[in-house]
């Protein structure tokens, strides 16, 4: 992934480098913005951040209680395969069963946790959407040339004033593009 980014920042180097020099005239006009601290502070991220934590929450529930119910019946299985009440077979039967439960506990974490990022992305879709359209509207009103996105590997440093991530967020809580 990052040498996808650093492809990406190259090519738009060289881009910029060209365009800058076969239209000596037009201004190269940049600017950053923060994606992730927008997606946290408009009120939709905000409520799909609520709405997600309570989805981990009801789900960390459903794990917790099936990881408890593992753990007796292992204790339980413990206790019974240090005594002799039960036959060979028997003691096999069970340590089959243990290892099926705690297959099952391991699909229902990897269920959950599927579930989880489904609906993250369907959340943050809607939002990255409406990003993209108010980053457009601002690029074409502003006069910028290219917008970037900061994140830690592609934008390692800016000016200051370069960052367009509040007006992002003002615009997103404003209804408009």
């Amino acid at each position: 992934m990052t040498r996808n980014v650093l492809t990406a920042a190259a090519v738009a180097l060289l881009c910029l480098t060209y365009t800058a020099r076969t239209v000596e005239a037009q201004e190269v006009k940049i600017a950053y913005v923060d994606l992730q601290k927008a997606l946290l502070e408009v009120e939709d991220g905000k409520k799909a951040k609520g709405k997600l934590k309570g989805m981990f929450n009801k789900r960390q529930k459903t794990l917790d209680a099936e990881q408890e119910k593992l753990k007796e019946f292992k204790e339980k299985l413990e206790v019974e395969l240090k005594s002799d009440l039960l036959s060979d077979d028997k003691k096999k039967e069970k340590m089959m069963e243990y290892q099926q439960r705690f297959y099952e506990l391991q699909n229902l974490y990897v269920k959950l946790q599927k579930e989880l990022a489904e609906a993250e992305a369907k959340e943050t879709k809607k939002i990255f959407t409406r990003f993209r359209e108010i980053l457009k509207d601002i690029g074409q009103t502003k006069g910028y040339t290219i917008i970037l996105e900061k994140t830690e590997s592609s934008v390692l440093w800016a000016r200051k004033d370069l960052d367009i991530t509040d007006l992002v967020i003002q615009k997103y809580n404003a209804g408009g593009k």
